[in-house]
């Protein structure tokens, strides 16, 4: 398994993997110096993440290998069909996996994707358009949010 450090817009991205796929993307809290060179294996990832948040990408196109169950692996499945720029509540979510009443079980496997960014879990949102849940933090989600969608905000300073 290899790993990196890069900086982005929303703070330092660990990305790890290997030649079976990349298994986790997480943005941390400290500050750590970014890997140079780059692991072979890592590469695209770390190219395709520049330019998403470069705003040339909109669309992943990696080789993933995430750990975790079989359910997981459906619901970070769904998610990754959430287009660009848009949202989907948990119960929509839950409806589209064929369960309207496992939105609890959706809503944790959307709490454990490894593979953050890549597997889109910031645009899951509340049934009544809330902001909830995001290891990252709701700051790093609603920047996500925002850096998607079509409508940018102006700042007024």
């Amino acid at each position: 398994m290899q790993s990196c450090t890069i900086e982005t817009p929303i703070g330092y991205a660990k990305i790890s993997g290997d030649e079976n796929g990349i298994s986790s993307v997480t943005i941390m809290d400290n500050d750590e110096k970014p890997t140079d060179p780059i692991p072979e294996h890592l590469l695209d990832c770390v190219t395709q993440l520049k330019e998403y948040f470069s705003n040339n990408l909109k669309a992943f196109d990696l080789k993933l290998n995430p750990n975790g169950t079989d359910f997981q692996k459906k619901v970070w499945q769904q998610l990754q069909q959430i287009p660009y720029g848009k949202t989907y509540s948990y119960l929509e979510l839950s409806k589209q996996l064929g369960d309207p009443k496992a939105i609890r079980a959706v809503a944790n496997a959307n709490g454990k994707n490894p593979l953050w960014i890549i597997v889109p879990c910031h645009r899951v949102i509340g049934t009544d358009g809330s902001l909830t849940g995001y290891a990252g933090g709701l700051y790093r989600k609603q920047w996500l949010l925002n850096h998607e969608s079509e409508y940018k905000q102006q700042t007024l300073f």
